[in-house]
């Protein structure tokens, strides 16, 4: 006896992961932090590294840096401090040793940078808009590490001034990464905007520290870090939420997204795109599940694109 075999379910509902923001096109929204990434020839043979949304490599600043006594960082109960303090070779060595290769890899390339005083941003901005092949930078104005350019995350008008000058003399996207350690975020946020920001990334590390009672010693050589991981989750959820309620301008999410619902959370607060970062050391496959498990998670949102379920927390009471 013949059997009816069951018709094949109906092919699942394409969505849409490319994402915009301001003049910056990405691919989909799932990019990773800077600083937690390397220059991603480490992360080769564990990703696959064109299918990444945007990558950020570490901060580069004007001249080397050795970076700040060890210890450099100490893990917490839900997290990890660290003080590096931008260690990196310079500018010049960058884009002489680095940059080709990750120009080459497919996905946006950001470049993160960090300066002491305007000046120095508006030199390196300079710089790499030359280069071909770079899709934007990302103003670190927020290492709590390091003292000269964290302070113009600190104050509205100076963030818009630094903004507005580096967007004078240099034509690439700009996205400005924030502190979480000021009383208004939102006000430095609309600073950024002003002077020209096409994008804000919040957030940076929670300054802290930790303690050795039986030495009598803290555990970081600089004293005090930077505290990145899931403990930070809900500071930086909070400022993604503020941010958005304040600016038009998009916004991109960081700080202890782990998994496929952390992203979900982020994107239904307000974030346009997420940077994975701590999760990248314990496990460093990470983004390629998040990217698998995107497109499922925004079919059961019922939406059709990532655009659709930005913003759409619901706050009020029924």
């Amino acid at each position: 006896m013949n059997q009816e075999h069951p018709a094949p379910p109906p092919p699942l509902a394409e969505v849409s992961l490319p994402v915009q923001l301001g003049r910056l096109s990405l691919p989909n929204p799932i990019l990773v932090a800077s600083g937690t990434f390397g220059y991603a020839r480490e992360m080769q043979h564990l990703v696959a590294l064109d299918r990444l949304g945007g990558i950020l490599p570490k901060t580069v600043t004007r001249q080397p840096r050795p970076g700040n006594a060890p210890w450099r960082t100490a893990e917490t109960a839900a997290g990890l401090l660290n003080a590096i303090g931008l260690d990196n070779d310079g500018i010049d060595a960058f884009i002489a040793h680095h940059l080709p290769y990750l120009c080459g890899l497919g996905p946006p390339v950001l470049v993160s940078i960090a300066g002491r005083n305007p000046p120095e941003f508006v030199e390196m901005a300079e710089q790499l808009d030359a280069q071909p092949g770079v899709a934007g930078l990302e103003l670190n104005i927020s290492c709590p590490n390091v003292t000269g350019g964290v302070d113009y995350g600190t104050s509205a008008s100076a963030c818009q001034q630094l903004v507005a000058a580096v967007r004078q003399r240099c034509q690439l996207p700009i996205c400005v990464k924030l502190t979480p350690n000021v009383t208004r975020i939102a006000d430095v946020a609309r600073g950024a905007c002003d002077g020209g920001a096409d994008a804000i990334s919040l957030i940076n590390t929670v300054l802290g520290m930790a303690v050795d009672w039986r030495r009598r010693r803290p555990l970081l050589g600089n004293v005090v870090g930077g505290l990145s991981g899931p403990a930070i989750k809900p500071i930086a959820l909070r400022c993604v939420y503020q941010v958005a309620q304040a600016v038009e301008t998009p916004v991109i999410g960081i700080g202890g997204i782990a998994t496929i619902d952390d992203v979900m959370e982020f994107l239904v607060a307000g974030a346009t795109a997420v940077q994975i970062g701590t999760a990248n050391y314990y496990d460093p496959t990470v983004t390629m599940r998040l990217l698998d498990a995107l497109p499922g998670a925004l079919r059961e949102a019922g939406v059709s694109s990532v655009s659709e379920l930005v913003g759409t927390l619901e706050t009020s009471r029924g």
